[in-house]
């Protein structure tokens, strides 16, 4: 009975470290794919990403694009 029990409680502390990693990683990883979204739009429009921003390639100033 005691190693039924032992598996048992094994399985739910699995459970909620998975849960925890995938409540931690999932922000991070929506992050990280819309910034490659927002970088890919503004290269295709011509200007560089960067500090959060699209500005034109020549340096002339942001690039005001529907990328956000």
């Amino acid at each position: 009975m005691k190693e039924a029990s032992g598996e048992a409680n094994m399985t739910v502390i699995t459970i909620v470290l998975i849960g925890i990693v995938v409540a931690i990683a999932t922000p991070l990883i929506t992050n990280l794919m819309n910034n490659a979204s927002r970088s890919a739009c503004c290269q295709s429009n011509g200007g560089i990403w960067k500090n959060n921003q699209c500005t034109a390639a020549n340096g002339g100033g942001t690039i005001s694009t529907v990328c956000k």
